[in-house]
């Protein structure tokens, strides 16, 4: 992990894929915004990264509008079908919710957010930020060792139940391909194509919504053709907390942003720089504070619209310090309660910013690697499984329900800091991929930001940690032994980090004059400016 911070004078993207980086990077250099590459990165990922991404999945995106001279914040994640309910999943004989097939396919809401973003603060339209995808689907790609060792690699089983997922993505619909073997999807090229000249409705409410609502009902689905028409992503107000001289801000639930949040405020009061960069001292408080943070998470967080929990105090003072107290600093906890108060993720994030000075924090998914592992044939991308997210327990907040949001893991983030007025202005865009890693993943990268003054790839290669479950944790391999028997000391009960996924990252921080980038050494992650 050697690789330089990339500065850029005018624009600069970062893509997990260095077709979409590309892509993104030509949408610049033609004179359009951090909007427009965003979308069309977007759209080459759906090509090039499909068991990830995709209109078959949702999406986020926190923003800094240079013209509004604010931060904005888009939900388009989908909505569970009108026909899913708690009682129909137990008569099917279900104890708890599937993790793929057709019962865990919820509303597909990428595209709605893409035109939204599009129609709001565009340049191009719809049809021209697709046609790099078109092209790239249709004349096929080689694809990376990365990518068939990480996601690829021992799909074939999930792939095989389904004839639209077999006949897509295995080869002679036996095999996941190879490093180096060509991949096209003439049919994702035609389903673009179809959208590209009939508009986002033709997903929603035309023959692609028709053959979708047929096939899944036909596997127990539970979407109608009404789900469909009337999804519609929602303008969110972002949340922030203050971290030593900065604004953290993350978007409000459904998803779990709010858990970075909480794990900043609980450990604002500790002197993390003196204990040292990843020292035992240094990991096993931060490990604390995110087992503290994902227990409220699980029990508190759900669909807004469902929900009456009280944000500004989960993130006050009071809360926060009753938390605090429970964090032990020389102890691992096994277990932990959520406070009193009145899984895995397949996905990609990725940045942009222009000229003018926008900048796009932006994440797209399938949920798990291929999503529900559903394809309508002829379509060529996978359904998410973003209904796995649910839980038929009842009265919890993230309950199943019809035309209820899922619990979601998608995050992105964005740091300000605040002007000689108060006001805040544009720092830094981030994302870390990964399900659970996301909100630990974000919290180590953000202190390597803040607190230790990384550049954006420094802070990005520097070695991570993943808490699993329990005292269960995970420490990649350029953590020394002596940090890692220190943390066993403390109670940690360290595993393989080899089978183990420490997230994917890209970060653009706005520079006094310029931008400066960094992307993923995990992945195939391209950081690139003009």
């Amino acid at each position: 992990m050697n690789r330089s911070t990339v500065y850029a004078p005018n624009g600069i993207v970062a893509a997990s894929q260095p077709l979409a980086a590309a892509a993104g990077l030509e949408v610049l250099q033609r004179g359009h915004n951090a909007f427009d590459a965003s979308v069309t990165m977007a759209a080459v990922l759906n090509v090039v990264e499909p068991m990830m991404t995709g209109v078959g999945g949702d999406m986020f995106a926190l923003f800094w509008c240079a013209g509004e001279e604010r931060l904005v914040g888009l939900n388009a994640s989908g909505r569970a079908g009108s026909l899913a309910t708690r009682q129909e999943l137990l008569r099917r004989g279900h104890e708890k919710m599937p993790s793929t097939g057709a019962e865990t396919v919820t509303v597909p809401g990428a595209l709605r957010g893409w035109e939204m973003l599009l129609d709001h603060y565009g340049t191009i339209s719809l049809d021209e930020a697709l046609q790099p995808a078109i092209e790239i689907a249709d004349r096929g790609f080689p694809v990376s060792p990365k990518l068939t060792e990480l996601w690829w690699k021992g799909m074939e089983k999930l792939l095989a139940i389904d004839e639209g997922a077999r006949s897509t993505f295995l080869f002679d619909g036996k095999r996941t391909p190879k490093a180096g073997e060509w991949i096209r999807n003439p049919d994702l090229a035609r389903t673009l194509r179809l959208i590209a000249s009939e508009g986002v409705d033709e997903f929603y409410n035309g023959e692609i919504a028709e053959r979708m609502v047929k096939h899944l009902r036909g596997l127990g689905g539970f979407i109608s053709k009404g789900d469909l028409a009337s999804n519609t992503g929602d303008w969110v107000e972002p949340l922030c907390v203050p971290y030593h001289g900065f604004r953290v801000w993350e978007l409000p639930p459904n998803g779990q942003g709010i858990a970075v949040l909480e794990m900043l405020r609980i450990l604002e009061e500790y002197d993390l720089k003196s204990m040292g960069h990843n020292s035992a001292n240094y990991l096993h408080h931060l490990i604390e504070a995110n087992k503290l943070a994902i227990a409220d998470l699980k029990r508190f967080v759900g669909d807004p619209d469902h929900t009456e929990l009280d944000l500004a105090y989960l993130l006050g003072d009071e809360f926060i310090r009753a938390r605090r107290l429970q964090l032990d600093p020389q102890n691992a906890a096994s277990q932990i309660r959520h406070g009193n108060v009145l899984e895995s993720s397949e996905t990609t994030y990725f940045t942009a910013a222009d000229g003018d000075g926008n900048m796009v924090s932006f994440i797209n998914s399938l949920a798990s690697a291929f999503g529900s592992g559903v394809v309508i044939p002829g379509t060529g991308f996978a359904l998410q499984n973003r209904g796995s997210g649910f839980t038929l327990d009842n009265d919890h907040a993230n309950t199943l329900a019809p035309g209820k949001r899922p619990f979601h893991t998608i995050i992105p983030a964005f740091i300000t800091r605040d002007n000689e007025n108060g006001q805040p202005q544009p720092w830094v865009s981030l994302g870390v991929m990964g399900g659970t890693m996301q909100p630990q993943g974000q919290v180590q990268v953000l202190l390597n930001l803040i607190d230790f003054g990384m550049e954006p790839q420094q802070a990005l290669d520097s070695a991570r940690f993943r808490h699993l479950e329990g005292s269960k944790l995970s420490v990649e391999s350029m953590v020394p032994q002596t940090i890692l028997d220190q943390l066993s000391s403390f109670g940690h009960e360290l595993t393989d980090p080899s089978r183990v996924f420490f997230g994917g990252g890209q970060i653009i921080m706005r520079l006094d004059r310029g931008w400066a980038a960094g992307s993923e050494t995990r992945m195939d992650g391209l950081a690139v400016g003009c």
